[in-house]
């Protein structure tokens, strides 16, 4: 049985793709792919992981947590998700680095199945955007506060993702960009499911629903259905193309209201992020989905 956990990261993704799986459940189930309500996981992985803190999870303990996720007597797929797996929305900037406890806590969720495959998957978004985002998810109600001693300039993916593939060797890593993801949609439903190629989906456009105006989306249907991209780099170019038309501007522009986030310092950081990310595509075990 292959275990998928969906890791994050905050601000980026808010289950919409557990939601897109969902959708697709019955589908899913004919193949083997189970993908459980998170209410019904949720509580006990929180339990087994503060309890085992690393430690291989016995049989017994993985026969309780397949008992409360399914009601199905075997699995080919199961997958589970949730943007704390590695620590809640406050503790994400730590030890000058984003998710201090990445590689450890990682590791924690390898171990509850310890002799299954498993695979990790973390959608990121650029600094500029994700320390306002998260601080606006925090609670805290000082931004200077909440980033004291902090170097936004500092902070890199590429150090996470690597501390992930260090705890986890044999574990696959795939990682995108949360602003690619309206591009990518169609493939990161079908690269976390693990369906069979050629298998249809629902919920294919149901984030391009939400930043696109109907007109745009209908023109775009209509045209893809005379016009069947060749393959998904075509697709994407067709959906870049009717997005930049007819994306709905309160949707895709984002607002920083943050003191001290300077339109240079925006500038600076989305530079590094651009280059954080080739490094990421160099290390080994990680699968990048770009658009």
């Amino acid at each position: 049985m292959e275990l998928v956990y969906h890791i994050g990261a905050h601000c980026t993704d808010d289950d919409r793709l557990l939601k897109g799986l969902l959708k697709n459940r019955g589908t899913l189930s004919k193949q083997g792919i189970i993908v459980p309500g998170p209410s019904r996981y949720r509580p006990i992985l929180r339990e087994m992981l503060v309890s085992l803190r690393g430690k291989p999870a016995t049989p017994e303990m993985q026969q309780i947590i397949l008992d409360a996720a399914m009601d199905e007597d075997e699995a080919r797929r199961l997958i589970f998700v949730n943007q704390s797996f590695l620590c809640v929305p406050q503790k994400v900037l730590g030890q000058h680095m984003l998710y201090p406890m990445a590689g450890e806590k990682s590791h924690w969720l390898a171990q509850l199945f310890p002799n299954e495959p498993c695979e990790f998957f973390l959608g990121l978004r650029n600094p500029a955007t994700f320390i306002p985002a998260l601080f606006a998810r925090s609670r805290e109600k000082d931004f200077e506060g909440f980033i004291a001693g902090i170097e936004p300039r500092a902070l890199t993916w590429s150090d996470m993702v690597r501390r992930i593939r260090q705890a986890n060797p044999r574990a696959r890593l795939t990682v995108w960009c949360n602003e690619d993801t309206p591009l990518i949609w169609p493939e990161l439903l079908e690269r976390a499911s693990g369906i069979a190629p050629g298998t249809p989906l629902r919920g294919a456009d149901d984030l391009l629903d939400t930043i696109m105006r109907p007109a745009g989306l209908k023109r775009m249907a209509a045209y893809l259905a005379e016009n069947p991209p060749v393959n998904e780099a075509q697709r994407r170019r067709v959906v870049a193309a009717f997005l930049d038309k007819y994306a709905l501007p309160d949707a895709v522009e984002e607002e920083l209201d943050a003191p001290g986030w300077t339109a240079a310092l925006v500038d600076e950081l989305t530079d590094r992020y651009e280059a954080d990310l080739s490094e990421i595509e160099a290390i080994e075990g990680v699968e990048v989905v770009t658009a």
